[in-house]
């Protein structure tokens, strides 16, 4: 937790130390009065309330609050011999960047009742030098209300919006940390029980092999229907993880293909797909590698993407009017190409290249998600 002086470094800066600039005003006072005693000790007082002034700034605890009780001591003398008030705006300046509650309202209400008090009995005792200057008078009072008031409630709504940031960012890793653990209990409960029933039914089987193998034989299929079972529930939660829309990913395409002055055209529509979710993820993810394809190695100077629902399968073609594909580009590594084709298989689509003047990549995913033909345990 943040102490006053923390708080009082950072929001005042040099305008404390601006406030010295005044100090010059009280000598006027001080070397109208015609007793050498008095300006020898007027001096003294000036001088007392800046050791006292800068002391408060670079003291804490207890010591603060004991310096800055000299400096109200020292504004009463000096409003009661000379008639010079405006000590009381140094302190109202200093009382108000007091973040403790208790040290402020004490030495707030403290310093209040003394500056009406001493400029009170200036004008009981008549004071020509409080009488003369009324209207300035009447200002440095309200000051003294207002500006230690205004000065705590700005201080302590800065501090509160450094707290709500701070509480906002560990709101966000707590956030981060409930998803990893969320995550981590879903593979738990997905996969752990599944996989240890997989392990348990593949030693009776292979105790069973030779004994019994048409029981074997059933274990088998109950690994397999196991293991299906598993793979879905995978899909399921990755789809809730990384689900990336289509419509989404076109316009990023958009963007980039604007910042590459690449034209672009696209024909179909992105929300009419009736693919799941997981697919349309595959399908965006291999249009951002094929764009990035045609960016860094096609030269192409326009690009249109196709996409043709139908009730079996979603089609999409992208089409540029760049260099082409060679063999060594279609088969090499670094390109994307075989990435893209390990993703469309996971969700049973199929990926096809043609390159004849520029080139063209068909991108083909059912539109119902059906299970690989071939399965663990298959």
């Amino acid at each position: 937790m943040q102490k006053w002086y923390q708080i009082f470094h950072k929001s005042t800066g040099l305008s404390p130390y601006v406030w010295v600039v005044f100090l010059i005003l009280p000598f006027y006072f001080i070397f109208r009065s015609s007793s050498t005693y008095e300006v020898v000790f007027g001096i003294c007082m000036i001088l007392g309330f800046f050791i006292c002034y800068v002391f408060s700034f670079l003291s804490k605890g207890w010591q603060m609050y004991f310096w800055t009780s000299l400096q109200i001591i020292i504004s009463i003398t000096m409003t009661l011999l000379f008639g010079y008030v405006y000590f009381a705006l140094f302190l109202a300046f200093f009382i108000g960047n007091i973040q403790n509650k208790v040290g402020f309202f004490t030495l707030y209400t403290i310093h209040l009742i003394s500056s009406v008090v001493s400029i009170n009995m200036g004008f009981i005792t008549k004071n020509p030098d409080i009488i003369t200057q009324l209207p300035f008078v009447l200002v440095n009072l309200i000051a003294v209300i207002l500006l230690p008031v205004t000065t705590y409630n700005r201080n302590k709504r800065e501090q509160l919006e450094g707290q709500l940031e701070h509480a906002n960012k560990r709101i966000s890793e707590l956030v981060k940390l409930e998803e990893r653990q969320r995550i981590a209990r879903d593979l738990h409960d997905t996969l752990g029980q599944k996989l240890s029933l997989i392990g348990l039914k593949s030693d009776l089987a292979a105790k069973l092999i030779s004994k019994n193998p048409q029981q074997a034989q059933t274990e088998l299929k109950e690994i397999r229907q196991t293991a299906r079972i598993a793979l879905k529930e995978v899909r399921e939660m990755v789809t809730e993880m990384r689900g990336t829309r289509l419509e989404d990913e076109i316009l990023r395409i958009r963007q980039i293909f604007h910042a590459a002055q690449i034209s672009f055209k696209l024909a179909g529509e992105t929300n009419r797909t009736n693919i799941s979710l997981i697919t349309e993820n595959v399908v965006s993810m291999c249009l951002k590698e094929a764009v990035t394809n045609i960016i860094k190695h096609s030269q192409a100077t326009e690009c249109c993407i196709e996409i043709q629902p139908s009730r079996t399968e979603l089609t999409v073609r992208v089409q540029d009017n760049g260099v082409g594909l060679t063999e060594e580009t279609v088969y090499g590594k670094g390109n994307g190409l075989r990435g893209m084709r390990e993703r469309l298989e996971f969700v049973n689509g199929t990926m096809e290249i043609i390159a004849d003047e520029g080139t063209t990549l068909v991108i083909k995913v059912p539109s119902v998600l059906k299970q690989p033909e071939k399965e663990v345990g298959g």
